[in-house]
């Protein structure tokens, strides 16, 4: 048997898991049938007899019955909290058309009288331009507020306008736009956070108890996937979550990481970083979020030409420069910094900017999403340690022949290369893997499933089954900065487990997505059992 436990550590384990094939990704160990946890990690990993010993009368035994035991899958990019908020309402995204989506409001629910809905797909438009004239007749004279799929960006009603007073364009200190027609009236689109804050922050709210309530159902229903932990994407509603985490236990492990937005002087870094000390249990604040541009589909993509729509030319940062100050301040005090970055252009400036940084920045700085690189940039994240953090799902809004907007928007050649996930793999570079929910699923066999399989305008070849699943593993541990302590099955690892009926890197990616899972634990606690 091989561990790091001493003969004085040996003591009777709280959990011991029997009858698995495991893959512990750990090279000292690649495979066993075993796992022994006490306190919250693994103190033994080998076969039946290696953990006899760490038997006792308060010991659960639990005989997986041949299931695949693997690292703890976890969701490198996500907004379950904030989510929370974004996934209000009637869910949209099974709307196709214009008509669909009138249809769909004549008969929503209000919540205190307003319509709210979330999801909704841009190529729903069909290429026309987004506008509240397409909703009002089927409003009653409703305010609404409702999300397109990528978060960005918001179609609201007269109404809605009204209750926010938004008469007409405002400047914002980042990408924001009120879109407004030739006389100055706003039409309804709003393009990005700043733009949507104003209708957002008159939304009618839920109770704690209700929100609480949504919060645990929402983290039970992802352990039942197989998750066990999430990187947080954003602050959210902190206070919620550390309410929740005092009262029960978080049945997923949560790493924050807050917003740091265009203006941040040194008083709002300095916050942020005392902010690095937040946390409970199953959850911590860790790292920084930055936003370097918006969608492709908004028009906000940072691309080095502009887009077939003649946009996407500007930063969301209007100073790129303050951007690259603000992660030097950050990094020289520790902090680990992620950056969304889809277009060329956001992706090619972070790269120079963590490359300033010098040899102390490897492996200490991620980018978030990455949908279209050039050739050149793709060898750049491995020589300089910047994790890929990529999100499969979202090719799915793309199709093959280049008809959605997300294609249309780029043109042939760079939707051509979109989602490069296996060539930066190929490269040498850290790939992590999320759904960005809600934007997506948060179903993590769906994740590993389409990682293999490339789907929409993203061209293949796709990972293999191991590549996947270090993704949600090995790979999501070290975008944390977590690698000494997650992402393998171990004696002094986290026992953050999780069990499938099949094999997540042999079984067919069609069998990975509907694999029954056996068993989630977080800390050595069962979080789902089958």
């Amino acid at each position: 048997m091989q561990n790091r436990m001493s003969v004085a550590d040996t003591s009777v384990a709280d959990l011991v898991l029997v009858g698995a094939r495991v893959r512990t990704l750990d090279p000292a160990r690649p495979s066993a049938s075993a796992v022994a946890v006490r306190d919250g990690v693994v103190v033994a990993v080998g076969d039946e007899g290696d953990v006899r010993d760490w038997r006792g009368a308060r010991t659960e035994v639990v005989d997986l019955g041949g299931a695949t035991l693997v690292p703890g899958l976890t969701d490198a990019h996500s907004h379950p909290v904030w989510g929370l908020e974004m996934a209000t309402g009637i869910d949209l995204s099974g709307v196709r058309d214009p008509a669909g989506l009138r249809a769909a409001l004549v008969g929503a629910e209000r919540v205190d009288g307003w319509v709210i809905g979330w999801g909704l797909d841009h190529n729903v438009f069909g290429g026309r331009p987004v506008h509240r004239s397409l909703i009002e007749d089927a409003l009653g004279g409703a305010p609404a507020f409702l999300r397109l799929y990528d978060g960005h960006s918001a179609l609201v009603s007269g109404a809605a306008l009204a209750a926010a007073g938004v008469t007409g364009p405002r400047d914002f200190p980042q990408r924001s736009e009120i879109v407004c027609d030739s006389a100055g009236t706003p039409t309804g689109y709003l393009i990005e956070h700043a733009a949507m804050d104003l209708v957002a922050e008159v939304l009618p709210r839920f109770p704690y108890a209700v929100r609480r309530a949504r919060l645990l159902e929402l983290l039970s229903a992802m352990a039942a996937t197989g998750l066990t932990g999430a990187h947080v994407m954003d602050l959210g509603d902190v206070d919620l979550l550390a309410a929740v985490a005092e009262e029960t236990v978080l049945p997923l492990r949560l790493r924050l990481a807050p917003w740091c937005m265009p203006g941040a002087d040194r008083d709002t870094l300095d916050e942020l970083l005392a902010a690095q000390t937040r946390g409970g249990r199953n959850w911590r604040v860790g790292g920084v979020k930055f936003f370097m541009d918006g969608t492709v589909e908004g028009g906000t993509a940072w691309l080095e030409h502009a887009d077939c729509h003649g946009q996407g030319t500007d930063p969301f940062w209007p100073d790129p420069q303050a951007y690259a100050a603000a992660v030097r301040h950050l990094h020289t005090a520790g902090v680990r910094t992620a950056t969304h970055a889809i277009g060329d252009a956001a992706v090619r400036h972070v790269l120079d900017t963590v490359e300033s940084l010098g040899a102390g920045a490897f492996l200490r700085h991620r980018i978030e999403h990455i949908e279209t690189v050039p050739d050149d940039t793709v060898p750049r994240f491995a020589r300089l340690g910047v994790v890929a953090s990529m999100q499969p799902p979202h090719a799915a809004y793309t199709r093959a022949d280049h008809t959605d907007e997300w294609s249309r928007r780029l043109g042939p050649a760079r939707a051509a290369r979109a989602w490069r996930i296996r060539d930066l793999r190929d490269a040498g570079a850290y790939v992590a893997l999320g759904s960005d929910w809600p934007i997506a699923g948060y179903d993590a066999r769906t994740v590993l499933a389409t990682a293999r399989v490339p789907r929409g305008a993203s061209p293949g070849p796709g990972l293999t089954g191991l590549m996947a699943l270090e993704g949600l593993t090995s790979h999501a541990a070290v975008a944390a900065g977590e690698s000494d302590v997650a992402g393998r099955i171990a004696p002094g690892y986290r026992a953050d487990l999780t069990a499938l009926t099949l094999d997540p890197v042999t079984a067919s990616p069609d069998e990975v997505a509907e694999a029954p899972v056996r068993l989630t634990t977080v800390g050595g606690r069962v979080t789902h059992r089958a």
